[in-house]
């Protein structure tokens, strides 16, 4: 859904941005432009003096810059890749197979929170195709030790990961949480 509400404002965006370039291009080369365009040729202003004299002109460049900002941050967002899309399996006989790397994240993460003591895990893969890393984020219950937790979750969940993409070494960074304990009330 994200990433097609991304292309859509991208579209829309560009079409824009192509249309109001082109109009001042056309204006600026002094060629014909429709009689509604702000400027009439290469000598045209869009705003008058008296206008860029006051105080909402300073607060016009100001949004404009703001947004000009916010284009920019929401492109390098775009251009950072945060999950891996899949890992290579070595398939032991000179060809590698591809796993998807959602597949091997929400296997993970079903196990995970199948252990006792966890509430709910989160998993994403990072890293490189031949690399893989392991984020995790795991909401703990009350009742639950930490370290038992870790503990089961490296020689169970983790030790399939690791096994099921062929991989010698998954390094993983988790993050514990507590859920929140409910008072129960009596009736």
């Amino acid at each position: 859904m994200l990433r097609t509400v991304n292309r859509v404002v991208v579209g829309l965006a560009g079409a824009a941005l192509v249309v109001v370039g082109g109009g001042v291009l056309a204006a600026g080369l002094d060629l014909n432009v429709p009689s509604w365009w702000p400027w009439s040729g290469p000598d045209g202003v869009l705003l008058a003096r008296s206008t860029r004299e006051s105080w909402a002109w300073g607060a016009v460049v100001a949004v404009l810059a703001a947004l000009l900002l916010l284009a920019l941050w929401w492109l390098l967002a775009q251009l950072r890749r945060r999950r891996l899309a899949e890992v290579l399996v070595d398939s032991r006989d000179g060809e590698s197979a591809v796993l998807r790397g959602r597949a091997l994240e929400g296997a993970t993460e079903a196990e995970t929170e199948a252990l006792d003591g966890v509430a709910r895990a989160r998993v994403r893969l990072t890293g490189r195709r031949t690399a893989p890393a392991a984020r995790m984020s795991l909401r703990v219950e009350p009742h639950a030790s930490p370290a038992e937790t870790l503990a089961r979750l490296r020689d169970g969940a983790l030790r399939h990961a690791r096994e099921a993409a062929g991989l010698t070494d998954l390094p993983v960074e988790a993050r514990l949480s507590a859920a929140k304990h409910t008072e129960r009330r009596v009736s």
